[in-house]
């Protein structure tokens, strides 16, 4: 006989409903997030027959990989598309886990797509890379408005030599007011730190897609690296599970939010509640684009008049999302005007 386990995760413990093909409840309690306890609460469930499913929350995959091991089948839910728990009134896990059990049981679970361990690794470094140069932005960003309030005092430097080991050698002899200084110096040992980081996160990433063939296409874009080149090949995976150029741009939340009633529409800001690593990475990608790509600076000059730097810049990106997937989906290199 077939069965239904619905798993609502949480951080320390979880708590499942199994139920059986007519919707009736056979079993129901919460149970630590470990292989031996997971077994112990499947019991006689465990194997053959019975399909399970759990919702895409923080460190989904602690639970998922247990439950491939368990079950036979995994199915990993949409959380922004399960609207029957999102929207709840009354909610609690067992409740949760209930409905759960009952959408995979009517086959109307919005499943999540579910990445291989060896991407995820690459993902998490990728992603930590990220997490690390935004730091570094930040820092900087800090640096330059504390030295704003002493203009006369500011080195002149071009932009790409301003953070440099001699820049950083020039800010430490600058003379500033004491508190000041003490800020300053703060916060250039905590920018070299972070430097030191990104070297390191480099150096993991040494030979990673060295042989995908998916990177070196991707390289032939202009504007795209060889890290964010990695990035986009992680978080897209496989390209054939979006059917379209706009499917991915929904997928990284670069499509605006559209109001539409009684005939009317409104388009809005872009809604944000995609992949944000690959969002970020085409925005990053868009000034050096324009910088190489004729076409693509033309674009981006046109939409500059008329809407404004922000939204072209948006406007941009999107499109530098659709050369990603042609290249991906046509398994081609790209030309581009010089």
């Amino acid at each position: 006989m077939k069965t239904y386990f619905g798993v609502d995760y949480h951080k320390k413990y979880s708590h499942g409903t199994i139920m059986n093909e007519k919707g009736i409840i056979l079993k129901q309690g919460k149970f630590s997030n470990n292989k031996q306890c997971i077994e112990k609460f499947l019991g006689d469930f465990m194997g053959n027959g019975c399909c399970s499913v759990l919702e895409a929350t923080r460190n989904w995959t602690v639970v998922h990989d247990i439950l491939e091991e368990l079950t036979e089948d995994v199915t990993l839910a949409h959380p922004l598309k399960v609207r029957a728990i999102a929207e709840a009134k009354i909610k609690t896990d067992k409740i949760d886990s209930t409905i759960l059990a009952h959408l995979l049981r009517c086959d109307l679970v919005p499943s999540a797509h579910v990445s291989s361990p060896k991407a995820r690794i690459t993902k998490n470094l990728l992603r930590h890379r990220m997490f690390l140069v935004r730091l570094q932005t930040m820092v900087k960003n800090r640096i330059h408005v504390l030295l704003d309030r002493h203009p006369r005092l500011r080195p002149q430097k071009s932009a790409n030599r301003f953070f440099s080991q001699i820049g950083i050698a020039e800010l430490k002899k600058i003379r500033l007011p004491k508190h000041d200084r003490c800020i300053l110096y703060s916060e250039i040992s905590l920018l070299e730190h972070l430097q030191a980081q990104i070297k390191q996160a480099n150096r993991w990433l040494i030979g990673v897609g060295e042989k995908d063939k998916r990177v070196k296409r991707l390289l032939t874009i202009p504007g795209i690296g060889r890290t964010i080149a990695l990035l986009l090949v992680s978080e897209i995976d496989d390209i054939e599970r979006f059917h379209s150029d706009r499917k991915l741009h929904a997928y990284a939340g670069l499509v605006p939010s559209t109001h539409s009633s009684a005939g009317r529409t409104f388009h809005g800001r872009i809604i944000k509640t995609g992949n944000k690593y690959i969002r970020w990475a085409m925005i990053e990608a868009v000034c050096p684009a324009i910088r190489c790509d004729t076409g693509l600076n033309n674009y981006f000059q046109r939409l500059s008049y008329r809407k404004g730097v922000n939204q072209a810049k948006v406007c941009t990106a999107r499109r530098l999302l659709t050369i990603v997937y042609k290249v991906l989906k046509e398994k081609r290199e790209y030309r581009y005007m010089a």
